[in-house]
């Protein structure tokens, strides 16, 4: 056996080594469940319940970014031949998925249930909704990973989810119009240059749910249905989301409407920043014959900062997914060749809330990126 085979082989143990090592770190994106139960322990402890109460977004908008820095980036990508196969097999990695579903839907009545309690004043049951929210804001990320797989299941829990932040009109305009559009005007998810965060919020507000609509219209009418009909499964969505908001005010009163309402909409709200800082700037040429370009790794800001990477279930390899959309988070891959982004999304989200930080730091970014041709900015 020669140098070269053995060097070869050494790398690719090394490789499988790491690779089964991050395996297992997944299962730190499952921490968000667990956080609120956390602080309001160490709440009651210390006697700081209100203060703990607004805990998670300290944890995910404060400490998650410093500890990215710390432990920097990761650059692994499995191997086509011999890493993707088994690796898109291992019912690990959908339980994990799977179960993120049901343990989201107990933390929501749960949560409520601690909010009832008389365990905050106004300032704390404040903090508890939105770091609900948050939690549903990464419940989210996971409806994304499931939505867009194939069969009945993942999709179908993909759905449930998003009804429970009252936002099912993403399965469908996420799968059928964004990723159609992404990186173009046509897209109500993809932020313009230059543009703020808080012009881009209204709007997607808005084209989202209209979209999705509009969507789901011309899909029954191709097949001969009218919009309003069983069949639309934004019916089903939308229904689920009602169903909830109804057994929550029957169980827990106005209360029980403000925490589910709320917490929706801080998770939404949570899922279109992200929107807005994963294709900022970012456009798709159009060719002579009217059509843009095909969608490429190039399209979508990525970011590879390790902790925040497993945290969200590789959501950050974001260029990976909009080249190939079918690919399961655990092989997505890392591609140096799309524009990187300066720090992790948890990061990121923060800063896109200071509009003048933001585009002080991504303009030159963007205007770099598109340099020569910097006419297509506007």
């Amino acid at each position: 056996m020669d140098s070269q085979q053995v060097t070869l082989e050494t790398s690719s143990s090394r490789r499988r080594l790491l690779l089964r090592l991050k395996k297992y770190s997944f299962l730190i994106a499952m921490l968000p469940l667990a956080l609120p139960m956390l602080l309001l322990g160490a709440g009651k402890a210390t006697g700081w319940v209100d203060l703990f109460a607004w805990g998670v977004p300290v944890v995910v908008f404060g400490l998650i970014p410093l500890l990215d820095w710390m432990l920097g980036q990761d650059a692994l990508n499995p191997d086509e031949q011999t890493d993707v196969p088994h690796m898109n097999n291992e019912l690990f990695y959908r339980i994990m998925t799977l179960g993120w579903v049901v343990a989201f839907a107990w933390v929501l009545v749960w949560g409520m249930q601690v909010l009832t309690s008389g365990t905050f004043t106004a300032f704390g049951a404040l903090g508890w909704i939105v770091s609900i929210g948050i939690v549903g804001g990464l419940g989210i990320n996971v409806a994304h990973e499931l939505i867009h797989k194939d069969g009945r299941l993942e999709p179908w829990a993909g759905g449930l989810l998003l009804s429970l932040v009252c936002y099912g009109g993403f399965k469908v305009e996420h799968l059928r119009g964004h990723h159609v559009h992404v990186s173009t005007p046509e897209d109500a998810s993809s932020s313009r240059y230059d543009q703020s965060l808080y012009n881009f919020l209204p709007q997607a507000y808005v084209r989202n749910f209209l979209n999705a609509w509009r969507l789901e219209a011309v899909r029954l009418k191709r097949k001969g249905h009218a919009p309003l009909t069983w069949r639309n499964e934004l019916m089903w969505w939308y229904g689920l989301s009602f169903l909830a908001l109804v057994a929550f005010m029957l169980a827990f009163g106005w209360l029980g409407a403000v925490y589910f309402l709320g917490q929706s909409f801080i998770a939404f709200t949570l899922l279109e920043i992200v929107n807005y800082l994963e294709h900022y700037g970012l456009h798709r040429r159009k060719l002579e014959s009217g059509r843009y370009e095909r969608t490429t790794p190039e399209h979508s800001w990525n970011s590879n900062y390790f902790l925040t990477n497993v945290f969200l279930f590789h959501l950050q390899r974001h260029s990976d997914h909009h080249a190939y959309a079918k690919r399961r988070y655990q092989v997505l891959r890392h591609h140096q060749v799309a524009p990187q982004l300066p720090a992790g999304y948890a990061a990121m989200v923060v800063l896109a809330l200071f509009p003048p930080l933001w585009k002080r730091v991504m303009n030159p970014r963007v205007e770099a990126y598109y340099k020569g041709e910097e006419h297509q900015l506007g």
